[in-house]
């Protein structure tokens, strides 16, 4: 339905479309607002992604292969933004983000965004972590392979699946979130979600179908893409 109307020529969104027409299209490829939010969108998220494997990766390989004290403590630390209601969350980053002087800037939204991804990128590695095999690990470090080696050449590519999985989950999230955004976003740096919020508020025109077409398009080829590189199949078990 949104792809009907995103070609509809009247100037509001209805369905069914009275008409055919590419303007929506040429309009959205001239929208200066919404090319600024897709590049800041694209930007914080490939920054928050690959942040969030660098932060998620050794937390998860700690809580599923280590025993420590409060250990329970920890993981509920990493996991416990899933719990909390965005919205609070956002005001929460907003309090502390403030009296930094970053709010409204990429490294601001990078902190605020992490917050909500590391938990991802948490869970789906910890779950490579404990159903790989560890008789390779074994194999590996009984033929004299050192910690690193054997991480590096044995353990990341068994995990590659899940790791894989978080920091593309990890990246849509963060191109996609709209609440915790929109407490810490700035004129200079304005994701899309945003942008889309602004535009909605005072216009209906299938512009905005347009726009989610192309982002429904975007997710697609994610899925191609993950599914060429790993196996689908294999990332999401």
């Amino acid at each position: 339905m949104v792809l009907v109307i995103s070609f509809d020529a009247q100037s509001t969104m209805s369905f069914p479309p009275r008409g055919f027409t590419f303007q929506w299209y040429e309009r959205l490829a001239q929208n200066a607002e919404f090319i600024h939010g897709f590049q800041v969108s694209a930007v914080v998220g490939v920054g928050v992604a690959l942040l969030a494997l660098l932060i998620g990766v050794p937390v998860a390989i700690a809580l599923t292969r280590h025993e420590f004290r409060f250990r329970e403590v920890m993981s509920g630390f990493f996991l416990s933004p899933l719990m909390v209601p965005a919205i609070v969350l956002g005001l929460a980053l907003l309090l502390v983000l403030a009296p930094l002087k970053i709010t409204g800037t990429y490294g601001g939204l990078i902190v605020a965004h992490l917050a909500i991804t590391v938990p991802y990128v948490v869970r789906t590695t910890s779950m490579s972590l404990m159903t790989m095999n560890r008789s390779c690990e074994e194999a590996a470090r009984t033929l004299g392979a050192s910690p690193w080696r054997t991480f590096t050449r044995v353990t990341l590519p068994l995990i590659a699946p899940g790791v894989l999985a978080g920091g593309v989950i990890a990246f849509l999230i963060s191109f996609d979130e709209a609440v915790i955004s929109l407490f810490v976003v700035g004129p200079q740096a304005t994701t899309l979600p945003v942008e889309i919020f602004h535009y909605v508020e005072s216009r209906t025109d299938p512009q905005i179908a347009a726009l989610s077409v192309v982002l429904i398009a975007i997710s697609v080829l994610f899925m191609v893409i993950i599914e060429r590189a790993a196996g689908l199949k294999k990332v999401l078990r």
